[in-house]
């Protein structure tokens, strides 16, 4: 599998190119970044409409941040590429390209590459549909340097929620002030920055007498990295579509 990767400078880009140094499987072919890093094994470029090795690539593997959307989307289309979006804090407009560029290109777009949170989505669904009665609520924490909140994951476990409750439920980002009570549909999503984190989530489930807390600890990026490599093995063998890491779990 040879790949372009979007991001090649931030620490997810090194992450994926020290994991697949010696892979036999899989190239890095060239990067996509907004600066040069010279001690990068392949070439770096600005510019998408500058990359020279466009034949050679099966696929995108994107870790940058929502400003490169358009040209990596435009780019996927013109030259027939999937793409893998594992960048976060997308606006609902931008979402909506995502899904747009879909009906062209096979794009697999997921909050978070670790099979271990996809699968902890799918049993935050089904717990929040069997304890109807139970209050939910969500922590996340990441590092300082993180400029979204909540975390892309804590939506999408939101959304997980939301889900097994027949889409009765509201989010409420962060809990300050006073309040009379508790709305039974609302669901409290913190977020916290500090250090090094790489990053926590925790559902919440309340109810009288008895607590269920579900938890997931990244203690390294090297899952995501993983976990985007598996997404785009998936990718390149599928026709153009939407596509999420449910997917790829359900061939595992």
């Amino acid at each position: 599998m040879r790949i372009l990767l979007s991001g090649a400078t931030g620490k997810m880009g090194h992450m994926i190119t020290d994991l697949l140094k010696d892979s036999a499987q899989h190239e890095i072919v060239a990067g996509f970044a907004a600066e040069i890093d010279p001690d990068l094994p392949y070439p770096v470029y600005l510019d998408l409409s500058d990359v020279e090795q466009i034949d050679q690539i099966e696929v995108i593997i994107d870790f940058s941040n929502p400003a490169s959307l358009d040209a990596l989307l435009e780019f996927g289309i013109e030259h027939n590429i999937p793409l893998v979006i594992a960048s976060t804090g997308y606006t609902d407009q931008q979402e909506a390209a995502i899904s747009k560029a879909a009906e062209e290109i096979a794009i697999m777009h997921a909050k978070n590459m670790s099979l271990g949170v996809n699968v902890m989505q799918i049993m935050v669904q089904q717990l929040a549909a069997m304890l109807k009665n139970f209050d939910i609520e969500i922590i996340e924490k990441h590092h300082r340097y993180k400029v979204d909140s909540p975390s892309g994951t804590a939506k999408m476990l939101f959304e997980a929620a939301n889900q097994g409750r027949e889409n009765s439920l509201t989010e409420l980002d962060g809990r300050a002030g006073i309040y009379e009570g508790r709305s039974a549909n609302e669901v409290g999503v913190s977020a916290i920055r500090g250090g090094t984190i790489v990053g926590e989530h925790s559902v919440i489930f309340a109810g009288e007498d008895e607590i269920i807390e579900i938890k997931h600890q990244a203690n390294s990026r090297k899952i995501f990295a993983a976990g985007a490599i598996q997404a785009a093995e998936y990718i390149i063998r599928q026709p153009a579509g939407f596509y999420d890491m449910d997917d790829v779990l359900e061939k595992r």
